[in-house]
């Protein structure tokens, strides 16, 4: 039996979590979207729901994989999104102080545009991988469809990102401190739960 609240809850907290990330590059590419035209609306929802379908397909695969491996082994997989975290606060901390922001991701179609999405994945898989592994076959077909409507959110929170300057301002400001601290709590739940 799933539980329902749970599970989603687990859903939208992994998702959002991993996908923080994407609500910049979303933002970006919707304001290239309104300002040139390229890439079409319709792209970039498309790119976003194939990169982020390949990354759950390959981490459902790789947990899969690590039916061979003991359970009480498992929670030690929470060290890898602790160890993006630290990597990324200790990026952010190097970075400190210095004027210029990393360049927009450019992209003109779907296959670029998952290829975005899939690039920017390596945190998604280390952490749908534990997930996958532990729960259930009833809790994964209600994560993968959390998943999916939650791209749609985002694909829609983007686009309304993608109007206001201030708001990407903000993102783009505290955003690589807020990731790093996502992917270090995310990584201490898989650890210690």
């Amino acid at each position: 039996m799933v539980d329902l609240l749970g599970t989603l809850g687990t859903a939208v907290g992994v998702f959002a979590g991993t996908n923080v990330d994407d609500l910049i590059v979303l933002t970006v590419l919707f304001l290239s979207a309104r300002a040139r035209g390229v890439p079409r609306m319709w792209q970039i929802w498309a790119g976003q729901y194939a990169g982020i379908a390949a990354l759950v397909a390959v981490s459902v695969l790789a947990a899969l994989g690590l039916t061979i491996v003991p359970d009480r082994w498992i929670n030690l997989l929470g060290l890898v999104p602790i160890a993006l975290g630290i990597r990324g606060l200790a990026v952010a901390l190097r970075a400190r102080g210095k004027d210029e922001p990393p360049a927009p991701a450019v992209a003109t179609g779907v296959l670029s545009i998952a290829g975005i999405t899939i690039a920017n994945g390596a945190d998604n898989i280390s952490v749908y991988t534990p997930l996958f592994r532990t729960i259930g076959v009833g809790a994964t077909w209600v994560t993968l469809a959390v998943f999916a409507a939650l791209i749609a959110v985002w694909c829609l929170a983007s686009t309304w990102l993608g109007s206001h300057r201030a708001i990407i301002g903000v993102i783009d400001r505290y955003g690589h401190w807020i990731v790093p601290a996502v992917f270090i709590f995310i990584g201490a739940v898989i650890l210690f739960g």
